[in-house]
């Protein structure tokens, strides 16, 4: 049985000392952690690959905090399992002694615990996804209703426009060429001409 440590933090320029104390007071070397300097966003990591054609079955594996294995809980889960399962280690999360698959709890395995309470915790992020894309959605509602607009504001439409428009309309010059009289884009003549027209219709009516 061998041991080893995985330590993760974002970004080149962030500090790894805490994790790497926290793995020597349990005993470990420096030769027996991988380190990445990577988001966590998924798990092409250099080191962390590395680390997994390493381990062998009944090997222990420990990390600082359950998210300095990754970002996405649902991701976490899946290689979880891979790595319990497929691998057939054990991993021990120092910061939360829930996740530490060596445990066993009246003869429930600390394998099925952990992988019971990462479950839960994969749910609760997606609940919490949920409600922010919710309140997002609903503050996105109230600010237009009192009139607020979102996105680029709209460029004023020139004087000459109209005179363009009706020649483009009467097909005597192409788009590009109305957007390079009036010292435009191809995009933003389409769009003038679109709220021209909307304007025009509302009018009618």
């Amino acid at each position: 049985m061998a041991k080893y440590a995985y330590i993760r933090v974002s970004s080149k320029d962030q500090n790894i000392a805490r994790q790497v104390e926290a793995m020597q007071e349990i005993g470990l070397t420096k030769k027996q952690m991988y380190i990445d300097k990577q988001s966590g966003k998924d798990f092409i990591r250099k080191n962390y690959q590395r680390l997994i054609r390493k381990l062998k079955a009944g090997d222990e594996l420990y990390i600082k905090s359950i998210d300095r294995l990754g970002r996405d809980y649902d991701e976490i889960l899946e290689q979880w399992r891979y790595l319990t399962r497929v691998k057939d280690i054990d991993i021990i999360v120092l910061d939360f002694p829930l996740l530490d698959t060596r445990n066993q709890v009246n003869g429930i395995t600390g394998k099925f615990i952990a992988d019971l309470v990462l479950q839960i915790l994969s749910y609760v992020a997606q609940i919490e996804r949920e409600n922010i894309r919710q309140r997002q959605a609903e503050g996105i509602r109230i600010a237009r209703e009192n009139g607020v607009q979102f996105g680029r504001p709209c460029t004023k439409i020139p004087n000459e426009f109209e005179e363009v428009y009706f020649m483009w309309k009467e097909k005597k010059i192409s788009k590009r060429e109305g957007a390079r009289i009036l010292h435009t884009n191809h995009n933003t003549f389409s769009s003038w001409i679109k709220r021209y027209t909307e304007k025009m219709e509302e009018n009618t009516f």
